[in-house]
């Protein structure tokens, strides 16, 4: 366990600062078959903004590249890589298929394969090791071990980031669960969790995201109860958690790569052994359609004002989440398309958005600065602390004079704002 030599495989949002916490402690060789995503990181230049140039530079042991053969004198095989949903909702195990077929070429005696994809109950073992087993020709737990150790890292988030958040972590067997424990506490500071299994880690991690999603979703129904009773939301919100036990979970639109997919992946294997869930799945039926019902709601408004022209809407912020530039899944993309389809002018502006991304993906054009004077509804679809900085006024000064602000994440108050969710 001392000359462990740690090979990341993909470096996205979960990859790279794995890759670099641990490239400044140990030898770590981080892969990802994007080679335009390789070069950006020699540069030091992370697209994603979670590593800045100094930790690139702390991270003297981390060697980045795009060829498969660079692995070849790793001993620990971290897989990072996405496992989305299909278009029809099923687990979309690609990606994880193909990291596995790479990493199985590259296994010897005493390899460690840890998975932090997000897995649906059972996948590391029924999945992932026949895999490993048939394209390797090593027997699991003789010739090479696994582990789960879900990944918890919040994009964006600059407080609580990777070795700040504690670490589950599992193994195919006692002496290979202290061997992932060993590795994962050399970069965690919050410490680690041992689950009793590697299907305990799994399910853990699955319903951490599945629960959010049902908790916002219950707060996206009461913001509909609450428009109709011509109620502030963010009103009663402040008001309910005065009291101790409330959860303090807001009405949102729910996108990304973890919340809005997990739940399925939990659903899927439940449906497998036999049970259909009645929650799981409620939650995210209201969360995929809370982007027509705020559109709906929009549009009314733009009607009520009588606009004869066709109306003009500034959105401002298409990424999932605030202060990062992650747009996958991202609801607000849903939002234009429908506005688009009802012949709506649209602008779009986001000073942090994936632009090439936008543009190649979802035939999005980002504006580079908002009209003044101009807008008939200025949609504020992502808190981003930049826009908070720009202040109610200058954003006020978009619309005309019939315009208004639909605040979708009180990002200021409801008395500054004609409409919040």
């Amino acid at each position: 366990m001392k000359n462990e030599i740690i090979a990341i495989i993909g470096l996205g949002y979960v990859g790279l600062p794995l890759a670099v916490e641990f490239g400044k402690k140990i030898k770590t060789i981080g892969y990802d078959i994007d080679r335009k995503r390789i070069e950006e990181l020699k540069k030091k230049y992370d697209k994603t903004k979670e590593i800045q140039k100094k930790q690139f530079q702390l991270a003297n042991k981390l060697s980045l590249t795009s060829n498969k053969e660079n692995l070849i004198d790793a001993t620990v095989f971290i897989i990072t890589v996405p496992t989305p949903v299909d278009n029809k909702n099923n687990p979309d195990l690609k990606l994880l298929k193909r990291a596995l077929k790479t990493t199985a070429q590259f296994l010897g005696k005493n390899s460690l394969v840890i998975i932090e994809s997000t897995v649906y109950p059972g996948l590391t073992e029924e999945f992932c090791v026949p895999i490993l087993e048939k394209f390797s020709r090593l027997k699991y737990n003789r010739d090479f071990f696994c582990g789960y150790s879900p990944e918890r890292i919040n994009p964006g988030d600059k407080k609580r980031t990777l070795t700040k958040i504690k670490k589950v972590v599992s193994g195919s067997n006692k002496k290979t669960t202290k061997r992932v424990n060993y590795i994962y506490k050399k970069i965690i500071k919050a410490g680690t969790y041992i689950a009793v299994s590697i299907k305990v880690a799994e399910t853990a991690k699955v319903i951490e995201n599945t629960q959010r999603d049902i908790n916002i979703a219950f707060m996206n129904e009461v913001a509909i109860i609450c428009n109709k009773l011509n109620i502030n939301t963010n009103d009663v919100i402040n008001t309910a958690k005065t009291k101790w036990n409330f959860l303090n979970f807001v009405p949102g639109l729910v996108g990304g790569h973890c919340i809005s997919v997990d739940p399925y992946y939990l659903f899927s294997k439940s449906k497998e052994v036999g049970y259909e869930p009645k929650i799981i799945l409620s939650g995210r039926k209201i969360n995929n359609q809370m982007s027509k019902y705020v559109t709906s709601e929009l549009l009314k408004k733009i009607k009520q004002n009588m606009v004869l022209r066709r109306p003009r809407v500034l959105i401002m912020g298409v990424t999932f989440k605030e202060d990062c530039p992650d747009v996958r899944n991202s609801q607000v993309v849903k939002i234009v398309n429908i506005l688009k389809n009802k012949n709506i002018g649209i602008h779009v502006y986001d000073d942090i958005a994936d632009k090439e991304l936008l543009k190649k993906e979802f035939n999005i054009r980002l504006i580079s600065k908002p009209k003044k004077n101009y807008y008939d509804a200025v949609m504020i679809a992502v808190k981003h602390k930049s826009f908070y900085s720009l202040g109610i006024k200058k954003i006020r000064s978009m619309c005309n004079k019939k315009g208004f602000i639909y605040d979708l994440k009180y990002t200021f108050s409801g008395k500054e704002v004609e409409m919040s969710l």
